[in-house]
């Protein structure tokens, strides 16, 4: 039990829950509310395998910057509780299911999902580089909406609008929640060279660079939305949203980063949920029809 909790927490699994829902409205928004089972199942498989490969190989590369980082040092790696070998295995096992199960969706998924993988992986490399390494965080997470729309669709057809819009409130909402979290680690970025924003221009900055990225996460959510024609139930679950994300930036301030856990973890974690759920029954109560219903794997 002790060794699953730690591949547990070497992956992060429980922050599945920050990708997979906007990947599941992603494949809601394309099969007009009515995806097929089977499609569901493996964009799950896909969004599950494809972040812990890339949670894998972030822990891989970075094992030596955590151990030497007074906050990450009890991590897995650091202090031996998993092998490099092992977690190099789960990368490339967690990689190849992602491939297959794209494989399984069709012949465009299969196309597109090693450029997807670079882009997963190649995030743990930028921040040695540059401090926008939030941003490709925010691409990594924004593109689970517009894969699962392509596994379903199976072609680039129909109205792209709303699911580029919803991809872009994830990526803004996932650079500024990650900004927050960066906060942590300023100090200790600028001592051993890496890039960051908080590192580069300040917490203070930071923070406005954060809030300003969740209002323009609101105002994606909200073009989303006018663009679907979706009703009441999914503006109700913007609404909630947009007041989780008041909450979280209200929790931190540049010279008090006490309450960063329950902004990054707690909170975001219902942002997704809440969006979810709201359009499920949106689509599902009120009948929602979003754009001509394609080819690729509906019911």
């Amino acid at each position: 039990m002790k060794t699953l909790r730690d591949w547990l927490s070497l992956m992060k699994f429980s922050h599945s829950v920050f990708a997979l829902p906007f990947a599941l409205q992603g494949a809601w928004l394309a099969a007009g509310g009515r995806p097929e089972w089977r499609t569901l199942g493996l964009v799950v498989v896909c969004a599950v395998a494809a972040r812990s490969a890339a949670m894998a190989f972030n822990r891989l590369v970075d094992r030596r910057l955590d151990a030497a980082n007074p906050r990450t040092k009890n991590r897995e790696l650091p202090r031996g509780a998993l092998s490099v070998a092992s977690v190099v295995a789960l990368t490339v096992l967690s990689s190849g299911v992602f491939v297959l199960g794209a494989f399984l969706l069709g012949p465009l998924p299969t196309k597109l999902c090693l450029p997807v993988l670079v882009v997963l992986l190649g995030y743990s490399l930028v921040k040695r580089v540059s401090w926008a390494a939030h941003l490709v965080l925010g691409l990594s997470l924004g593109l689970a909406p517009l894969g699962a729309w392509i596994a379903v669709r199976g072609t680039f057809d129909g109205d792209l609008l709303p699911v580029l819009l919803l991809a872009g409130a994830v990526i803004a909402w996932v650079s500024g929640f990650d900004l927050i979290y960066a906060c942590q680690d300023a100090g200790h970025d600028r001592k051993v060279g890496l890039h960051s924003i908080p590192a580069r221009f300040g917490e203070a900055r930071a923070l406005v660079v954060s809030r300003s990225l969740h209002a323009i996460a609101l105002a994606c959510l909200a073009g989303m939305a006018w663009r679907a024609e979706l009703g009441l139930i999914y503006w109700a679950a913007i609404l909630i949203t947009a007041g989780l994300l008041i909450y979280e930036q209200s929790l931190v301030r540049a010279d008090d980063l006490s309450q960063v856990n329950l902004a990054f973890f707690t909170l975001n974690g219902w942002v997704g949920v809440a969006l979810f759920i709201g359009l499920v029954l949106d689509m599902g109560l009120l009948g929602t029809q979003v754009g001509p219903v394609g080819a690729g794997g509906l019911g």
